[in-house]
């Protein structure tokens, strides 16, 4: 049986915890190549918030790691394992672009006002119809959404390949790229707003997707603790057997819970397609789906932990960057490196420190003579 810890150091302490071993181990590594931890470490967080450039492309890689660590949230907390968000990314990308080109051939002109809604709702219908196949297909026939979902991510990209090629492709180029959108179909990037409010700030990737981030945590947290349908979401997912006989329907509950997954995931296409390349690209979310498992996990499946989760893993690409930039002998294997030992401790080796500390916990509660060490002796 696993020990209970209290909230605060289930979801505060403990991954805190967690991150600092990630980090000494990093350290080690580091010194071990013949570089100072201290000085790489200042490093990475002067490259990821040193600049306002800086802070921007933190935001921007955070802004997708909310999406997609929202996505594997949704789908935990029923009981569910996507880890399709990277094909139910692409297909919400080639949501967002479908609309932008069919407004481009059809009804050219129209305002940014209209077009830009237009294209974050079809980056979500495209992205929650991709994942409902998987979720009918665990709920009435049984087939497991682990196997389902990843066999989804091969299908997206084949499918996006297959468009770009065939159908999409703009005609007078090599490259495999759709026509690019016209002005109007862009998601508006944060430096042109600020400076027109009289902000200097450099132009950068970052876009007003951050905004749809922020406001996803706050909806997805609303929806999970806050709704009768999320209450009986995650009792569908903790106790099942229990929500089986209070009446709930198990298979709807399946099928809500990856819609939403999936429309979430999508997301992804907003900030990507219409945010930056303005045109269909077939690898944009470049392994962004799968790094938002370890942003859930190290998030522990709740929306301010996915929303620290994700600034950390926009640390760790944007500063990690910077180090490959500025240090000899720092390689872009090593960032990878890096951040592939901050998810071994922080998400696959999460619950290692959870016996001690629940014990260390009783014993300060109980105090040292009636404590659980003083019952085993």
């Amino acid at each position: 049986m696993n020990p209970t810890l209290p909230r605060w150091i289930d979801l505060g302490l403990l991954p805190v915890l967690n991150l600092a071993m990630a980090l000494v181990a990093a350290a080690v590594v580091v010194w071990a190549i013949g570089l100072e931890p201290l000085g790489v470490l200042g490093l990475l967080i002067k490259g990821a918030w040193g600049s306002p450039a800086g802070l921007s492309y933190t935001l921007y890689y955070a802004t997708t790691f909310v999406f997609t660590g929202l996505a594997v949230a949704v789908a935990f907390h029923a009981g569910l394992f996507n880890i399709g968000g990277e094909g139910q990314a692409t297909i919400g990308g080639l949501g967002t672009g479908l609309v932008a080109l069919a407004a481009l051939h059809l009804t050219p002109g129209l305002p940014a006002a209209v077009l830009v809604p237009a294209m974050v709702l079809g980056a979500m219908l495209l992205g929650a119809a991709w994942a409902a196949v998987p979720g009918a297909l665990q709920a009435w026939r049984g087939s497991h959404v682990v196997i389902t979902t990843i066999m989804f991510n091969f299908l997206a990209a084949a499918l996006m390949g297959y468009l770009l090629v065939e159908v999409l492709k703009e005609p007078v180029t090599m490259d495999l790229q759709s026509r690019a959108f016209e002005p109007a179909a862009r998601m508006p990037a944060v430096h042109e707003v600020l400076q027109a409010v009289g902000v200097d700030w450099p132009a950068t990737p970052l876009n007003l997707s951050v905004v749809l981030a922020a406001l996803a945590l706050v909806a997805v947290g609303w929806l999970l603790w806050r709704s009768r349908t999320g209450f009986a979401l995650r009792a569908s997912g903790h106790a099942p057997a229990a929500a089986l006989y209070a009446g709930v329907d198990l298979k709807r509950q399946v099928m809500a819970a990856m819609v939403v997954s999936g429309a979430l995931a999508g997301l992804v296409g907003v900030n990507e397609i219409a945010g930056v390349h303005q045109r269909l690209l077939p690898d944009f979310v470049a392994g962004a789906g799968f790094a938002g498992i370890a942003v859930s996990l190290i998030g522990r499946n709740h929306p301010v932990g996915i929303g620290l989760a994700a600034l950390l893993f926009g640390t760790l690409y944007q500063g990690g960057a910077e180090l490959a930039f500025e240090v000899p002998g720092f390689s872009r294997d090593m960032v990878f490196t890096l951040q592939g030992l901050i998810v071994l401790f922080a998400g696959a080796l999460s619950t290692v420190l959870v016996g001690p500390l629940a014990s260390l916990h009783q014993w300060l509660r109980r105090g040292p003579r009636d404590g659980a060490w003083a019952e085993r002796a």
